[in-house]
């Protein structure tokens, strides 16, 4: 029995013997997993996908197949370079380099369908397209604003002229592969030098394996419809099954007002209040590429110098009417902010009612004026009503007056028979007549070749520093794009001055350093030592080394929502003496009022010491608003009244580069693994049978059985 009961114990002692060697091996494999997938695998970490957004009718954008797409990588810096990827080449599907200059409505229509296409990555062309490139529609927004065939039939759709001729529609087309851009040109010269090294053949042959070969991930979870993929969500919610599919764009309205008001009550029928409005978003073909210089930084920059001007002006407080300053967010995607805000006044959600507003000033594309002419562009519908008519042209008279002794601007009328260019006006006009105008650079279509698109840069609305600059000097400097937008903000002042009520109104001027500021800190460099001191220390992480992106996207709010309201803040509001917790938390100062102002505790101007920085509490009426389509508060997701875009949601996002061996090493190394495996297999069984004998543990000296 003992000698049984030994001859067991050394059986098991020796199969766990085995175990442990089978298993140290496999847990080293695995350790080291991450290790050889480096050796294999170089990732590429500047990169923006192109993703999947969805409205009432259709989806557009780029997926990848659920397990990513992958091809051999062909470089094509000519059209002709094609032929080799679309006809000739023997080892499809092929993955396109493309240069930036070539990424074209004409070239993606031959690229789509074809079966020997997985994937697109876009080089980032240096300098800009000289001929323009802008991937939105002729008509931005057609359908949503206050044009249509019932009312200004002659107006609707662009039927007058097109706003963005430069439009060739791509980023409105669905693709069925992924399609990246590449912005770091050292991650495109890695992947030409891997094309250069392994897949190019010597005159005109095919090239030898291993083949340089790209991989993309970007599969989305939506299809159809903002309809589908919503009622799918809901759906699956209720079953708690992967609840959510596509997010509606999303985000907040900034706004404030010169003098304060309730913002928890209502106005009075008889408090009359100026709208002085703008756009805070833009975008491209690409996720969160949305650089938006002219089609909306240089508006709301130019705004915020306006409200800075006006708050420094010596009777503000006295003067008969309010100024209410908004920044509109979603205004790319069918106007997602201003209807929001007229769908709130309509319901009563708002301090301010459509009744309330005397007239209403927007800017457009400021920006790029080619000489000193300043748009103005009026509504032909509404001036039917003769009211109406006089209070605009009252409005254009003072415009043209407050130009009076500023340098390069000279306001001018766009035509009383044009109709208003794309704009958040519109949607005011939609619910009621109201006396308003849009100020623009361009009398007609948009001077901006780079409409909502990659090149929207700094360097398209001429913005340049002088060498050897340091990033404060840089911040400083005024450049003549600053001095320009400046004149701009110091006219728009002095009207809203007027239209106040005020009568000093060349008191008003605008601050070209603060406009530098603006424009460097947007543009530029958001992580910049102005920023750092007007933002709260938990939202400094929002203020990147490069510029600032204004894509609404559905995370809210977003970076730039969350810098224009503090920046507003700090140029229009006041230093208080509060501690932190009461700054965080007002109810506990005897002095504060929530319903007037807003608090916040901001990181302050650096220590003059060194040694950090002072923060202060600094009290303004910048709030924030909802800025998501009505057609989600009411369910109405097919609605052709409010904007309905959502994005779709995707698990993962990448792309990385490596060496693939021909399909027949493939299969020889396939066959060779399984072999080994099988050989293992058999191996393990038999010393496994025979562990008693193998692993049997010798027995010591002396020992006794009985």
């Amino acid at each position: 029995m003992a000698t049984a009961g030994g001859g067991g114990g050394a059986a098991s002692g020796g199969r766990r013997t085995c175990l442990l060697f089978c298993f140290v091996p496999l847990l080293a494999g695995l350790c080291q997993t991450n290790s050889v997938e480096r050796k294999i695998y170089i990732p590429l970490n500047r990169t923006a996908p192109c993703v999947r957004l969805l409205n009432a009718t259709h989806q557009i954008g780029c997926q990848s197949s659920i397990s990513g797409d992958t091809g051999v990588i062909h470089v094509v810096e000519e059209e002709e370079d094609l032929k080799w990827v679309l006809t000739n080449g023997p080892n499809p599907p092929y993955m396109v380099l493309l240069e930036g200059k070539l990424f074209t409505r004409k070239l993606m229509e031959k690229l789509k369908g074809t079966q020997r296409i997985s994937g697109l990555a876009v080089a980032l062309a240096k300098p800009s397209p000289v001929d323009g490139f802008s991937p939105s529609v002729e008509c931005p927004n057609d359908g949503f604003g206050v044009y249509s065939n019932s009312y200004g039939s002659e107006y609707a759709h662009c039927k007058q002229f097109k706003w963005n001729p430069e439009g060739n529609g791509l980023a409105y087309e669905d693709f069925d592969f992924p399609i990246f851009l590449l912005e770091d040109e050292n991650e495109t010269q890695v992947i030409k030098q891997c094309y250069w090294d392994h897949n190019q053949g010597v005159n005109g042959s095919a090239p030898a394996y291993p083949l340089c070969a790209m991989q993309l991930f970007s599969h989305m979870h939506a299809v159809t419809s903002t309809v589908t993929c919503m009622r799918r969500s809901a759906i699956q919610s209720t079953f708690s099954i992967n609840p959510v599919v596509c997010d509606p764009l999303a985000d907040f309205n900034v706004w404030n007002t010169l003098n304060p008001l309730n913002a928890s009550g209502k106005l009075e029928p008889g408090d009359k209040v100026i709208i002085a409005a703008t756009r805070l978003d833009s975008r491209s073909f690409f996720w969160n590429v949305a650089p938006g210089a002219e089609s909306a930084v240089g508006s709301f920059i130019t705004q915020l110098a306006v409200a800075e001007a006006l708050q420094k002006a010596p009777d503000v407080v006295s003067l008969p009417r309010n100024v209410m300053f908004v920044f509109f967010q979603g205004e790319t995607f069918d106007y997602i902010g201003s209807s929001r805000m007229v769908f709130d006044m309509e319901k009563g959600k708002f301090p301010v009612q459509l009744e309330n507003i005397h007239a209403f000033v927007e800017l457009g594309q400021v920006a790029l004026k080619n000489s000193s002419d300043l748009w103005m562009h009026t509504d032909p519908m509404s001036q039917g009503d003769e009211s109406i008519r006089t209070e605009v042209q009252n409005l254009l008279t003072i415009l043209k007056n407050s130009s009076t002794g500023v340098p390069n601007v000279t306001m001018k009328e766009a035509g009383s028979n044009y109709s208003l260019p794309p704009s958040s006006f519109q949607r005011f006009l939609r619910s009621q007549n109201i006396s308003g105008v849009v100020l623009t650079d361009h009398p007609h279509s948009f001077y901006n070749r780079y409409y909502q698109s990659i090149y929207d840069t700094a360097e398209n609305i001429g913005l340049k520093y002088p060498a050897a600059l340091t990033p404060d000097e840089a911040m400083d400097f005024v450049t003549d794009t600053a001095k320009s937008l400046a004149s701009v903000a110091t006219v728009l002042g002095r009207a809203l001055y007027q239209l106040a009520g005020g009568t000093n109104h060349t008191a008003v001027e605008a601050d070209p350093i603060t406009v530098s500021r603006l424009l460097y800190g947007f543009l530029i460099k958001a992580n910049n030592s102005w920023f750092q001191s007007v933002i709260r220390q938990d939202l400094k992480v929002f203020l990147g080394d490069g510029p600032l992106q204004h894509y609404i996207a559905v995370s809210s709010p977003i970076n730039t929502t969350y810098v224009v309201q503090y920046v507003l803040a700090n140029l229009t509001g006041t230093v208080v003496n509060l501690t932190r917790e009461q700054c965080q938390d007002p109810k506990k100062a005897q002095d504060a009022n929530k319903d007037l102002y807003e608090y916040a505790w901001v990181q302050g101007p650096e220590d003059p010491s060194g040694t950090g920085r002072l923060p202060q509490c600094v009290r303004s009426t910048a709030r924030l608003a909802k800025a998501v389509s009505p057609a989600f508060e009411l369910q109405q997701w097919e609605s052709s009244e409010y904007s309905t875009w959502t994005e779709s949601r995707w698990k993962d996002i990448r792309a990385r580069i490596f060496l693939v061996a021909s399909k027949e090493l493939e299969f020889v190394t396939l066959i060779v693994g399984l072999s080994i495996l099988f050989v293992s297999l058999i191996v393990t069984y038999f010393i496994n049978a025979k562990a008693d004998i193998l692993f049997t543990t010798p027995r010591e000296p002396g020992a006794v059985s009985y």
